[in-house]
This record gives structure tokens, C-alpha cells and sequence, in this order.
């Protein structure tokens, strides 16, 4: 029985990211052209990776690609997303989806008329550590959840147009509304700029109906780098640490509490770690992509996704020190 041929995907941007999708999208044998605003990168991307060089009227034309891949920067996505919906192509586009909560909601609308595949570009929902977490929240391992907390820090990238909370903080918005299965009913951001007019830090509090309270730090003018997700239950707490070994990248503490006549007392334990399959995210993202779209079934980070962290990121940027 010969399996089915991949889907032919082409690669929007070929900046950091896009070459990144060029290069696993070509491992997985699915790439088929690469378009970039400036003809002569995506010249060079499709010598390396393969591919041919289009301009992007061209990849929407082009009746052999089934999707689209958008690399490119966030105040062009919702108009590009809308675009190949529009074209008949399946789409996955990188975070954020938009810069506005209006235009995310346009690309959203625009997925539901389509009926095609639109995912959003969280890669970090495919990391074997936070899937094993995310199981194990499910499962009831740690307990009831009481409190998820996520610094995210280093230094560097600065960009232009997106300050600290909306260039690193969706990662963490993403990973939470997974655990949680809710849309927060509160949120209080807080955002310090050192450099210009863009916040360097920010802080996101966040409260949700089922009990559960959250907080995001996010900084890119930090002296050590931090890739921390922290949950808190009733019966456990677990920490997924992207910074550290594979084999140690998910620890589960059992530490021990108990109330007696002097108050609340608890005794430290190490952790134990939980063993994690081998596996790229962003392959396994890629993957998840074209399997969507052979089975037609909607992908595990919809569009959708992408608009409520968009929805938070707007609320969290109303109070700026």
C-alpha cells in the first residue's frame, strides 16, 4: 500500500523563522516554493533548501500548492492569512497572527468560511516536555491546578514594532490556555520601556473563572536567559525548563505539606524527571501541519488560538509604567 504523496507547501518570508520552516518543511519532503518581498533571499533560500523562488501572487495562483506557510512580520500577517484563505490555500501562520484584536478576528472569520486548515504557529504546544505536562494536568497527576507562572527572559531580539509582551509573551499565553482549557476573566499587564518607546519588560496577571491565577514575566534586556513554565497543583507541582538538558526539561516535585497545631509546614523532595521522546517541536509542528491536511481535521493550535492570545496581549498592554 503506497502512502499518500505530501502536501506541497510553500514558505512566505525568508527571515529567521521562514528559513527554519524552509529547511524542516524540505526534511519533510513537503517544500515547494519559498516567496520573499525581496526576490534575491528567496533566490538564495530555494538554492539551499530547494523549492522554487515565486512571488506571492504567483504561490496563490499556483494551483499545485495545498498550503501556505507565513514567516513573515505580524503587521502583515492578517492580510497575507486572509489572502490564501481566500486562494483556496490551507494556512499556517506565525505567531502573532495579527497586531490587532479587529484583525485577528478577520483572520479567524475568514478560516471558518474557508473551511481549510488555519493554525497558528505555536510551536511550544509541540515540545515533547509541555505535551507530556499538558497529559499529565489532564490526568489528574498534580492535582487540582492552583497557580501557573512563566518567566520567559534573556536578551535580545529588539524589534521595531513589537515590544517585549507581544514578542515573547505569546509563547507562554499559549502554553497556558492549553493547561487551563479557559479564557482568562481578568487581566493586568504591566510594561517598563529602557530603550525607546517599546516595553523591555512586562508582566501579565491573569484570573481565570475556574480559580486558577497565572502570571508572565517577559523580558528581553535580561543578563541570563529563562525558558521556565511553572505549575502549581494541589498534589504536585512540575517545571518545564526548555533551558535544561533534554533529560531534565520536565520535573515533577512532590513536595510535601501538611498543617498542624504550628501552621502550615512542608518538607522539600527532589525532583523526579519525566522521560521524554526525541523530537524537534518545530518538526513536529510541520508535521502536525501536513497530516491536517491530508485528514482534514482541524489542528490542535487553530487560529482561534492565536486570537485569544491576541485578545490578552491587548488587554495586558492598556498600563505601561
Amino acid at each position: 500500500m503506497t502512502s499518500a504523496p505530501s502536501p506541497k507547501i510553500a514558505v512566505v518570508g525568508c527571515g529567521y523563522w521562514g528559513n527554519n520552516h524552509a529547511r524542516t518543511f524540505s526534511e519533510l519532503g513537503a517544500l515547494h516554493a519559498v516567496s520573499d518581498r525581496h526576490p534575491d533571499r528567496a533566490e538564495a533560500l530555494a538554492a539551499q533548501h530547494g523549492g522554487r523562488a515565486m512571488a506571492y501572487e504567483d504561490v496563490l495562483a499556483d494551483p499545485e500548492i495545498d498550503g501556505v506557510v507565513l514567516a513573515l512580520p505580524p503587521q502583515y500577517h492578517a492580510d497575507q492569512a486572509i489572502a490564501a484563505l481566500e486562494a483556496g490555500k490551507h494556512v499556517l501562520v506565525e505567531k502573532p497572527i495579527a497586531l490587532s484584536v479587529a484583525d485577528a478576528r478577520r483572520v479567524d472569520e475568514a478560516a471558518q468560511r474557508s473551511g481549510l486548515v488555519a493554525m497558528t504557529g505555536h510551536v511550544l504546544r509541540f515540545h515533547p516536555a509541555f505535551e507530556a505536562l499538558e497529559a499529565m494536568v489532564a490526568a489528574g497527576d498534580l492535582g487540582s491546578v492552583r497557580y501557573i507562572h512563566s518567566h520567559r527572559v534573556g536578551l535580545g531580539k529588539f524589534h521595531a514594532e513589537n515590544d517585549a509582551l507581544w514578542d515573547i509573551a505569546p509563547h507562554d499565553l499559549s502554553l497556558i490556555l492549553a493547561l487551563t482549557g479557559e479564557k482568562p476573566f481578568s487581566v493586568r499587564g504591566v510594561g517598563s520601556a529602557m530603550l525607546n518607546r517599546l516595553s523591555d519588560f512586562a508582566h501579565l496577571h491573569l484570573q481565570f473563572s475556574s480559580g486558577v491565577r497565572s502570571h508572565v514575566f517577559a523580558s528581553r534586556l535580561n543578563p541570563y536567559r529563562e525558558r521556565r513554565l511553572t505549575v502549581i497543583g494541589s498534589k504536585a507541582m512540575a517545571v518545564f525548563d526548555d533551558v535544561a538538558d533534554w533529560n531534565q526539561k520536565l520535573a515533577v516535585y512532590h513536595h510535601k505539606l501538611w498543617e498542624d497545631e504550628n501552621g502550615w509546614q512542608s518538607e522539600m523532595v527532589d525532583p523526579s524527571y519525566v522521560e521524554l521522546p526525541d523530537g524537534m517541536p518545530l518538526t513536529r509542528e510541520c508535521s502536525h501541519f501536513l497530516d491536517c491536511i491530508r485528514s482534514g481535521t482541524a489542528p490542535r493550535t487553530p487560529v482561534s488560538d492565536g486570537l485569544a492570545v491576541i485578545e490578552i496581549l491587548s488587554e495586558g498592554t492598556v498600563r505601561h509604567d
